[in-house]
């Protein structure tokens, strides 16, 4: 029996930027990133080649003011995509988890398809926030995606960032890690019968 295709497209369109996303959840990692925020496309590159996730995404915007409405609108565009392609969650594993290394950094992530929004996001080290990364990405802007993601998909994601030193390294493991846990979460697992929830929905 072949199951049905886990596949969303999304449009988004403000007067700060314009977006164009589609996802397929049971791709291979095949991903095709302009955001018009070169850091960004980095992380959102390793994000769909970690998740298995093959991911498009086009977008123009208001970065000459700052970068973050563009970023902001397609971390609401992923998540809404995800949350559409998951359709009832029947057959998924549900929880996610990962470990992931980036030379002197080091991040756990941990997923669930809960139907909760929720984000807990920690261990970033001071000043982090304030850092231009590539001289156009604050390092603010990671936790600011983590929350547009999580609460449009409906997520409970827990991000932990246990040792780093690198700006770069930082934000590139928790995308990393964050990929890694959302893959296992989303996994179609033949042992799950219906919901994995003893409340039969998510």
């Amino acid at each position: 029996m072949t199951s049905a295709p886990r596949t969303a497209s999304v449009r988004r369109e403000t007067s700060e930027s314009s977006i164009d996303l589609s996802l397929n959840l049971d791709g291979s990692g095949i991903s095709k990133i302009s955001t018009s925020v070169p850091f960004f496309d980095h992380l959102l590159t390793a994000f769909a080649k970690h998740s298995l996730v093959d991911l498009e995404v086009v977008a123009n915007g208001d970065t000459e003011i700052d970068v973050h409405h563009t970023v902001e609108d397609i971390g609401i565009s992923l998540g809404k995509a995800i949350k559409e392609a998951l359709g009832d969650k029947s057959g998924i594993s549900r929880f996610g988890d990962a470990l992931v290394p980036l030379d002197e950094a080091l991040v756990q992530a941990v997923v669930d398809i809960s139907g909760r929004p929720y984000l807990v996001h920690s261990g970033e080290p001071a000043g982090f926030e304030l850092h231009l990364i590539g001289g156009h990405f604050t390092g603010s802007m990671v936790r600011h995606v983590f929350e547009a993601i999580t609460f449009n998909a409906g997520l409970t994601v827990h991000v932990t960032v246990l040792g780093g030193r690198d700006p770069h390294h930082i934000a590139e493991a928790e995308f990393k890690a964050f990929a890694r846990a959302f893959r296992f979460a989303v996994a179609r697992d033949e042992k799950v019968s219906g919901i994995p929830s003893t409340k039969g929905a998510l």
